[in-house]
Formats: structure tokens, C-alpha cells, sequence
């Protein structure tokens, strides 16, 4: 008899025909309370739970006494309550190595739109604007060799290093919990504490996970530390970022511009004064959102159920402590 899983998330049909080779797949829009309700017998008998985008929480636990392992199509696990599952014994799976590359081409994105206002003049060339030599009311700032500053460097951070670096003879900053030689060695980066980072940078880029630690990390006083001629980019986590403050910082000009991929509240509602800032690009949350890309998301988090439930947890494991629990 194949093993019961809890699938949330539409996934490719080879995907979905590659869960249903190894699993009894039950399909469910969501993880609300009411779907929940509505197949409450297979999320009771379910051992695994794959999809994205629900809260899987001690009310959901309670609700999956079978469940072993949960699989996130995703890098990031702010959704889930990792204290509820390690209690439980139960592990959790993402996506941290197939979406590296593509989210540090949205970050050079976001850096060059934003530096070179291409949103803001594009529009206005279509609105008939351009009827004549443009003026400095149109231009924008170099990007190349002036000074990146990059706080959280993991995988996506040594990548975005590898394109400011070598692509745009950017001098590097970094701060990190920790030093990173290879980016050091590598790209020549300077490891210093976030206020030097914040002085010093022309483009200050976030790219950190959200946690206890991290939320509103960034607020007034860091935005006061930043030059007013800097432009900031956030394509982490949203509430890493006290927006009220950023959104201060901008109409007071406190900084430049921002480049800007999360959100606190996503989607982005339509009464923000982020979408009326002409110095802000505002993107619906795209860091990994190509073809190719969630594709190999959504096989990587196939793979890793079928994985953990055999126990091999020696990748992509958030809580691997837990397997021998």
C-alpha cells in the first residue's frame, strides 16, 4: 500500500504522475481550516505534506498525527512552525540550491532598473513624453564601480557578489553572522559591521530570511545611516523591513530610490504609497518566478518527500536533527 500524502500546491503533470507513482496523493486547494475540515480522514492518515504558500502550524500538527515529513516548494520556511515540528519529530524539506542563480538575476534587476529609473522613462515613453533630446529630468546613476553593500551572504549573496564584481567592477561589502572567506577570496569583499555597511554603500541589498531576529531589522535609524544619494533593494522578506519607515525615507529623502521584490503585506495593497513613489520599483514577488526555475523547485521538493521518508535527509533538510528523534 503506497504512502499517504497531503498535496497543496498544482504542481506539472510528470510531477504530479511522480508523486502518484510512489504516494496515494490527495489533492486539496489549500490548508485552511475548512478544507482541512472537508478531508479530515486523509490529512489524519497523510505522512507527508507537499505544496507552498499555507501555514502549517501546531493547529494543522494536531490535525496530521501520521505526518512525518513536510516538503515546501520554496527556500524560504517562514510559513511553517519549526518548534511545532521538531516537537513532533517531523522534518521539513526546501528548496535552497535551485533558485540561487535566478534570484540574484532579479537583485542586478532591481539594482539596474532602479539606478537607471527604466520602469519610470519607459512609462513615459509610451505616455508620449519623449519629444525631444532628454534632459537630466530623465537620467539616472552609474551602477559600475560604485559600491554594493550585501547583507546576508549565503548562496544568493555570493552570486549577487559574483555579478557586481566581476560584471560591474563593484567594490563588495558584506554582513553576514559570519565571515565568508570565499567571498573574500573571490570577489575581494570587505566583511564590516551593518552600520559601516549602511555609510559606505551606494546600493544596500537585503537578502535575509525572516526570523525572530530579522523582523523590522531594518527601520529609521538604519535608513538615517544610508547616504541620500543610496538606493536600497529588499529581495528577501518583507517584514525583515519596517515599511512605514522606508516609505518616510523615501518622500523625505533620506535615501535616493529603492528596488523593491517583498513586501510586508503581499500582495502589495493598492492604497501603498510605494506605487505612487516614482523612485520606486515595485515588482509582485518574481525573485524565482521563471519558467525553468519554479519547475526545478517543484521537482526538487518532490524528490525531497520521497527522500526524507526513505530517510535521506543529507540535503535540503531545514531540521535534521529531528530523524532521530
Amino acid at each position: 500500500m503506497k504512502p499517504s500524502v497531503i498535496l497543496y500546491k498544482k504542481l506539472p503533470d510528470d510531477l504530479e504522475q511522480r508523486l502518484d507513482a510512489h504516494f496515494s496523493v490527495t489533492r486539496v486547494p489549500n490548508l485552511s481550516p475548512e478544507t482541512v475540515a472537508q478531508h479530515a480522514d486523509a490529512f489524519k492518515q497523510a505522512v507527508g505534506l507537499l505544496g507552498a504558500g499555507g501555514k502549517v502550524d501546531a493547529a494543522l500538527l494536531e490535525k496530521m498525527p501520521a505526518l512525518r515529513v513536510t516538503s515546501t516548494v520554496s527556500v524560504g520556511y517562514d510559513n511553517f512552525d519549526v518548534d511545532a515540528l521538531n516537537a513532533r519529530h517531523i522534518l521539513l524539506m526546501h528548496t535552497p540550491t535551485v533558485l540561487t542563480e535566478t534570484v540574484a538575476d532579479t537583485l542586478m534587476a532591481l539594482v539596474l532598473s532602479t539606478a537607471r529609473r527604466v520602469v519610470e522613462v519607459a512609462d513615459r515613453v509610451k505616455a508620449g513624453e519623449w519629444k525631444k533630446s532628454i534632459g537630466p529630468d530623465w537620467f539616472g546613476i552609474d551602477v559600475h564601480h560604485k559600491t554594493i553593500g550585501i547583507v546576508g551572504m549565503g548562496r544568493i549573496g555570493m552570486a549577487l557578489a559574483q555579478r557586481a564584481h566581476a560584471g560591474f567592477g563593484m567594490p563588495v561589502l558584506y554582513n553576514a553572522r559570519h565571515h565568508h572567506k570565499e567571498a573574500e577570496a573571490r570577489f575581494n569583499a570587505r566583511y564590516c559591521d551593518l552600520d559601516t555597511l549602511l555609510q559606505e554603500s551606494d546600493f544596500v541589498c537585503l537578502i535575509l530570511p525572516l526570523t525572530d531576529e530579522t523582523r523590522h531589522m531594518f527601520g529609521t535609524a538604519q535608513f538615517k545611516k544610508m547616504k541620500s544619494s543610496a538606493i536600497f533593494i529588499n529581495a528577501g522578506r518583507g517584514p525583515v523591513v519596517d515599511e512605514a519607515a522606508l516609505i518616510a525615507a523615501l518622500k523625505d529623502g533620506e535615501i535616493h530610490a529603492a528596488g523593491l521584490d517583498v513586501f510586508e503585506q503581499e500582495p502589495l495593497p493598492q492604497s501603498s504609497p510605494l506605487l505612487t513613489l516614482p523612485n520606486v520599483v515595485a515588482l509582485p514577488h518574481i525573485g524565482s518566478a521563471t519558467h525553468e526555475t519554479r519547475y526545478n523547485m517543484a521537482a526538487t521538493a518532490v524528490d525531497n518527500l520521497r527522500d526524507a521518508l526513505e530517510g535521506n535527509v543529507e540535503k535540503n533538510c531545514v531540521n535534521p536533527q529531528v530523524k532521530q528523534g
